[in-house]
């Protein structure tokens, strides 16, 4: 994940789960390990679209919904994966098989943070590291374990994705069920941001 992108979930995070639409460049740089001026290039593209609006002392959340949707169609989830490989175990034992530091994202996240289910899925993606290869190895055939990239600030948020890092990454996948997951999600998080 892009550093900027790390911008882009701390800024949803903090509009989606915490509703707080005020913030400064130099508390989310400080959180997120990274530069004045990465934060600033982040959220320039935000400003010039109005989701945001950049203040002398700090930003205001403005369109939250912009913010994620300018997120997912710049992700390019297929650069984060770092290993993926055939697992032929039902999901459920492959989700209860994961280390301790894995962070579950898309289907699974869902799942664990509605206890629901808008589709059957057959993949499970994790934010990880590559220690998941000797839990899980490398075996032939389509492949439904997927393990992606941690960043520094990931962690943070706990054992299961942030809800707009859930949205993006389900924006990204190409299944057919993905779909169903992005539309119960949207509807999710739209009562949310009302």
């Amino acid at each position: 994940m892009k550093k900027t992108e790390t911008v882009y979930r701390e800024i949803l995070y903090q509009a989606i789960e915490k509703e707080n639409r005020s913030l400064t460049q130099a508390a989310l740089a400080r959180k997120l390990k990274i530069s004045l001026s990465t934060v600033n290039l982040a959220i320039t593209p935000l400003a010039r679209t109005g989701a945001v609006t950049v203040k002398k002392r700090g930003l205001e959340i403005r369109e939250p919904r912009k913010i994620l949707y300018h997120w997912a169609s710049a992700r390019n989830l297929g650069k984060d994966v770092i290993y993926q490989t055939r697992v032929n175990v039902p999901v459920l034992e492959m989700e209860k098989n994961m280390p301790d530091d894995a962070i579950y994202a898309a289907y699974s996240a869902y799942k664990l943070k509605f206890k629901e289910v808008p589709a059957d899925y057959s993949e499970v993606y994790v934010y990880g590291e590559e220690s998941i290869k000797r839990l899980f190895p490398q075996s032939k055939g389509i492949p439904n374990l997927f393990v992606l990239r941690k960043d520094a600030a990931i962690e943070s948020y706990g054992k299961v994705a942030t809800l707009a890092s859930i949205f993006v990454d389900l924006w990204n996948i190409r299944e057919w069920y993905a779909g169903d997951f992005l539309k119960a999600l949207e509807g999710k998080i739209g009562r949310i941001l009302e």
